[in-house]
């Protein structure tokens, strides 16, 4: 059987991907959605939008780096950056549900020196090189550091 690929899914369902997805770790508390076959586990991101001040969730495959969580503005290749990446540069301040924690944090883009580090790791995960040969943009990694570092 062949094996199934996440990217491959069309830009029109995963509205609802995303939807289902936090729905299920939320009810479940992180007990289900936060390890997938085949991918970097995940968590729940809410993000204060920039313009609208709305709340919003979403699911991030994340990397760890000391106490750090690492996350990966990609947007599945396309030319600009996800909507959550300005969002965290307008309200860095957040927190993040990593399966059966929840943690304050604060978001910043990882510096180039720490790009050039992780990259090479994250690139072998999932479709992160794909979605990098997709798009001229440096696709950014996002820092989340717990409060508690602050």
């Amino acid at each position: 059987m062949p094996k199934f690929k996440f990217w491959k899914i069309p830009a029109k369902y995963w509205p609802y991907i995303t939807k289902g997805h936090v729905a299920v770790y939320e009810l479940s508390r992180g007990l289900v959605g936060h390890w997938m076959p085949g991918m970097a586990p995940a968590l729940i991101l809410h993000h204060t939008g920039a313009k609208s001040g709305k709340q919003y969730k979403i699911p991030l495959n994340y990397f760890v780096s000391n106490d750090d969580f690492v996350v990966v503005a990609s947007n599945g290749g396309h030319p600009k950056n996800p909507n959550w990446f300005w969002n965290l540069k307008a309200n860095p301040d957040t927190r993040i549900r990593v399966g059966l924690r929840e943690l304050r944090v604060t978001a910043r883009e990882a510096t180039a020196e720490e790009r050039a580090d992780w990259w090479p790791k994250i690139a072998t995960t999932g479709a992160y090189a794909i979605y990098q040969r997709r798009t001229k943009r440096t696709i950014p990694l996002v820092v989340l550091s717990p409060a508690h570092q602050q």
